[in-house]
């Protein structure tokens, strides 16, 4: 399957395995959209009620402006909520301390300040994530193994 680039004619191709796996991960996560660049392109995945919608487009241009949906209200992103607790450095999400083992937290679970919430492997080293504060889990936003980068949401604890 491949798109048009608006304007220019060039083809893109759209990965449909990249887009069943972003899929995937919105149900997993619970999260309605998510985005991803890689150069010039992005492919955003986003779910509105029950169907979710696969969507292809080129990255914006600097100086480009872009119509934005009018909407009732602003939407706060993962990363403005006060609870949320983001990755400090580029790597792997772990949330088990070992293959087969139960997670450190689950959706819903009470945790205190300090309690590890999951692990991120940066060059052979395990870096503990953990609670800033003590409250319930109220999302986890990456898989297990799930790449990471620096300051990516990765749970939310209110």
């Amino acid at each position: 399957m491949a798109a048009s680039k608006s304007g220019d004619g060039d083809k893109m191709r759209v990965e449909l395995e990249l887009v069943r796996q972003l899929a995937s991960l919105l149900d997993e996560t619970n999260l309605t959209e998510i985005e991803v660049q890689d150069g010039d392109r992005a492919v955003r995945v986003a779910r509105q009620g029950a169907p979710v919608m696969a969507a292809a487009a080129p990255a914006p241009v600097a100086g480009a402006v872009a119509a934005a949906p009018a909407a009732a209200a602003p939407v706060p992103t993962l990363a403005e909520h006060p609870g949320t607790v983001k990755s400090p450095m580029v790597g792997t999400a772990y949330l088990s301390p070992e293959p087969g083992a139960a997670n450190y937290v689950t959706e819903g679970a009470t945790v205190k300040e300090g309690d590890t919430l999951l692990i991120v492997e940066a060059m052979k080293v395990m870096n503990p994530i953990v609670a800033p504060k003590a409250g319930r889990v109220k999302a986890i936003l990456v898989a297990n193994e799930q790449p990471v980068e620096y300051d990516q949401p990765l749970v939310i604890v209110e």
